[in-house]
């Protein structure tokens, strides 16, 4: 059982419990970030300028992050990387308690800049050590359980509890954030394990042994593609969603928190019931199921007029996502050589990550070319409409070309 991962396995028990405790914050910080964008500002490409950049280090950092990460003591990377991360933090909640300030939106978002690189480095390096702490056969029951503690403390959690701390001070979720991103540190501080030779190859030769290996496996390069393409997609959506909660559907900051913890839920039953989905309906069938699920939901909240209904959609595009997750990065923790998975991850993570910010402003973009024409509402649904169409020929394309049997 996965649980029992937890009981016998302390680096893994320190590992989720520190991932628990940044999660939670990065909960905090998704909502309340963009809702103190829009405090300073309702210009749609601004906002999606915030959201851009925390995304934009997967585009210029991803692949030299790798690098770093084969190359570093990964556990104390993980904990170093937190204690920057609270520093960052600590300057938005300063930004946040004068956001009144000239260009204080265009600040925000350097420091959103500054957040994600950090993130960059964290999240690469959590991945590559996890096969270091767990068996190869657990690694579904791990990814599952962390995707699930993640998903509860990040969105079931988190943004409500969010929205409850803007009603006291926009700044508090920060100010909380800072304290659990501390606590994280300590206790991936405390993770023991043996040794690894890191590569001392040179930072160039390393790098090309990454790029090489990814080059030589074309479902492996194919999977980052089509991950990349869901991504643009999705943070196009995920850009002006807090808008078109706020403007189409009229939801408050609470409201809206809610309507992200029904998106959580969907996350944690799809990664709860990932494994057993697979040995049921099998890899190619979830896989192609996931991607269904994402054009559906999107379609749906597009014509929607209820949160709740908002809600439910986005249950299914998450439950979707997490299955997603756990199947494919199990199988490439399971494909890519120990001393090669941090630089082939980030390569991968180029591709399937490094589009999330050319979607960020692609999302903002589409809104403020079509609210004229169409008005404000209808642009913001159209984002959503269009999602569902580009999704429903990602699955085309799939159904084609993405085999992993």
């Amino acid at each position: 059982m996965a649980s029992s991962l937890l009981i016998k396995n302390q680096n893994f028990r320190l590992l989720f419990g520190a991932g628990t405790l940044t999660n939670l914050g990065d909960g905090l910080v998704v909502l309340a970030l963009p809702w103190l964008a829009t405090l300073m500002t309702q210009d749609p490409v601004a906002i999606a300028t915030v959201a851009a950049a925390g995304r934009l280090p997967w585009l210029f950092f991803a692949i030299p992050a790798g690098v770093i990460v084969d190359s570093a003591d990964q556990r104390k990377l993980i904990a170093r990387t937190d204690l920057l991360r609270a520093v960052i933090v600590v300057a938005i909640l300063a930004l946040a308690m004068n956001d009144q300030a000239t260009g204080a939106v265009w600040i925000l978002a350097g420091l959103a800049f500054l957040l994600g690189s950090a993130e960059v480095l964290r999240d690469n390096a959590a991945q590559t050590m996890l096969p270091s702490i767990v068996a190869s056969e657990d690694l579904e029951r791990a990814n599952g359980q962390l995707w699930s503690s993640e998903q509860l403390t990040g969105q079931f959690i988190g943004p409500p509890l969010a929205g409850v701390l803007i009603a006291a001070g926009i700044g508090i979720p920060f100010g909380v954030d800072v304290a659990l991103l501390v606590l994280a540190a300590g206790l991936t501080w405390m993770i023991s394990l043996k040794p690894k030779t890191p590569v001392n190859t040179g930072f160039r030769t390393a790098l090309l042994e990454g790029i090489t290996y990814m080059r030589r496996d074309p479902l492996l390069l194919r999977l980052a593609i089509v991950l990349g393409i869901a991504n643009f997609i999705s943070t196009a959506t995920l850009t002006i969603q807090v808008l078109f909660a706020q403007d189409v559907l009229g939801l408050s900051a609470y409201a809206y928190g809610w309507v992200l913890s029904a998106a959580a839920v969907g996350a944690i039953t799809g990664s709860l019931f990932a494994p057993k989905l697979v040995a049921g309906l099998g890899t190619q069938t979830c896989l192609y199921l996931s991607i269904a699920a994402w054009g559906i939901g999107h379609a749906v909240i597009g014509i929607t007029q209820s949160g709740v209904v908002m809600g439910m959609a986005l249950f299914g595009v998450m439950a979707g996502a997490m299955v997603w997750n756990v199947i494919t990065v199990s199988w490439r923790q399971r494909r890519i050589p120990s001393g090669l998975l941090g630089r082939v991850n980030s390569i991968y993570r180029f591709f399937g990550w490094g589009s999330m910010p050319l979607g960020a402003i692609a999302g903002g973009v589409i809104v403020a070319v079509l609210e004229n024409e169409l008005g404000r509402d209808m642009a913001l649904r159209s984002t959503f409409l269009l999602a569902g169409l580009g999704y429903g020929l990602l699955l085309v394309f799939a159904l084609f070309k993405l085999r992993l049997d």
